[in-house]
């Protein structure tokens, strides 16, 4: 809880952003761990950045929130102090910073306080609007998922770049250490995974039935993902990719199967899996409700836990144990694009550290700190130049058959490392193709150049 300070010294107000009941729950558990020094008010300004945020419910009426809501001192909606604009969409304009400031310093009653921020997200609206209208604020970047291992996707303005003082995030793979904002020489931070469990089973007290299996058998969970919202995936393609899941637990013998559909999906969305479970002949049950799939960890004890590249694999593995597989990866590998798909890591890191779902060839270890180094130097070279000798290393020592699922051999050749088409053939840029794909590349440069060059009078 808030603390007042002492009667020297500014107040201090903590604005805490947070998009999903998983994000407030990891920094329920921030706090519980002394992350954050103590505050005059903790407010925390929640955001619904559904596509649709009138048709779907506000974060603060889901179960379990009310749970968490004691660690803060106030609640606030960042759609109602922006409507009618999409969080996604809207920033300030760069005129109208102090305008902002003032109006949201009434509206909030922040007063003339020392504000400090905690966003997730960094480099996407709404976080970058925030941080836009507290200029002076000092920023804790916190996260709760895999895209944390990987380089900030965009570049960032200094003047918010500059102020992030460290990187919040739970400790997925132990031992990893994040390239998020690395670029600024940001540290990573852990929070302590005990108090991240905690919180959970705080919200898994409420959740008594599930509708389970009265026999008793243990279940299989498989965790749904809404991968056609970003247009990785046909709906067609990803339907069989739920598919796949149904079949592969089956055929490991479990005739119990619960599927935890994306937040986003469809209702219809699980239909073909019914009728497919309905043929192998096992029992298949789908939990509609807004749960976090760790509170099911909690309730369920899963025997098996099935995803593409859900963060909700590693917690499973990591924090409770639990046996995971995965499925559909090296499909996701091969069809992410551009290579700078911000996806990338996480599949990458689901791929390297669990086991396939259907049976197939053991898979080779893995250095995954080289290997990630690699593809964040070869996702964001301009961002991360510091990574190229690392990238060279692993290249020019780990690349094979198997690790080549990683990479593109056009990437590697624009950079020019190791893996890059051999100068014996270099007739190749003589195809129609590629050089269209040059004078392309070549335009993009031009224009980049153009844009950082003043206009003069």
């Amino acid at each position: 809880m808030a603390t007042t300070p002492g009667p020297r010294g500014p107040r201090t107000t903590q604005i805490f952003a947070a998009s999903t009941l998983y994000g407030v729950a990891t920094l329920a558990a921030a706090l519980d761990s002394g992350c954050f020094a103590p505050a005059y008010r903790r407010l925390l300004l929640l955001s619904n950045n559904a596509y649709a945020p009138e048709t779907t419910a506000p974060l603060d009426t889901l179960p379990g929130f009310e749970r968490l809501r004691g660690r803060f001192d106030g609640v606030l909606s960042w759609n109602d102090t922006i409507a009618p604009f999409h969080p996604a969409g809207w920033s300030p304009r760069a005129d109208d910073t102090p305008l902002w400031e003032r109006q949201l310093r009434t509206l909030w009653e922040l007063g003339d306080d020392r504000i400090e921020l905690a966003l997730e997200s960094i480099q996407v609206n709404p976080a970058q609007a925030v941080a836009q209208l507290f200029p002076d604020a000092p920023i804790t970047v916190y996260a709760d998922g895999l895209m944390t291992y990987g380089p900030t996707r965009n570049k960032l303005d200094p003047l918010i770049g500059g102020r992030a003082r460290r990187v919040l995030h739970l400790d997925l793979v132990p031992g990893l250490k994040p390239l998020l904002l690395g670029e600024f020489g940001v540290p990573s931070e852990p929070v302590a995974t005990a108090a991240f469990l905690k919180v959970v089973s705080e919200l898994a007290v409420d959740e008594v039935e599930l509708g389970m299996p009265a026999d008793g058998e243990p279940v299989a969970l498989l965790l749904g993902q809404y991968l056609s919202a970003l247009s990785i995936l046909t709906p067609e393609q990803e339907e069989r990719l739920h598919l796949r899941m149904v079949r592969g637990a089956a055929a490991r013998g479990h005739r119990h199967l619960v599927f935890k559909p994306h937040p986003s999906a469809p209702a219809a969305g699980s239909e073909a899996l019914a009728r497919e479970a309905a043929a192998l002949g096992v029992q298949l049950t789908v939990l509609d409700r807004p749960l976090l799939a760790e509170v099911l960890y909690e309730r369920l004890s899963p025997a098996l836990v099935v995803g593409c590249f859900s963060t909700a694999l590693l917690t499973a593995s990591a924090f409770y144990g639990l046996p995971v597989a995965r499925v559909g990866t090296e499909l996701l590998l091969d069809r992410l694009a551009p290579y700078q798909n911000s996806n990338r890591v996480p599949v990458t890191i689901a791929d390297a550290l669990l086991p396939p779902l259907e049976q197939g060839p053991d898979a080779p270890p893995v250095d995954l700190p080289g290997l990630l180094g690699a593809v964040g130097y070869a996702m964001q070279p301009e961002l991360r130049p510091d990574l190229r000798g690392a990238a060279e290393r692993y290249l020019a020592g780990s690349l094979s058959a198997y690790t080549w699922r990683y990479f593109k051999r056009r990437r590697l050749t624009v950079l020019g490392l190791p893996g890059a088409v051999p100068g014996r053939l270099g007739f190749v840029p003589r195809n129609a193709t590629v050089r269209r794909l040059a004078r392309r590349a070549r335009a993009l440069a031009r224009n980049r150049t153009l844009a950082r060059t003043p206009a003069r009078r």
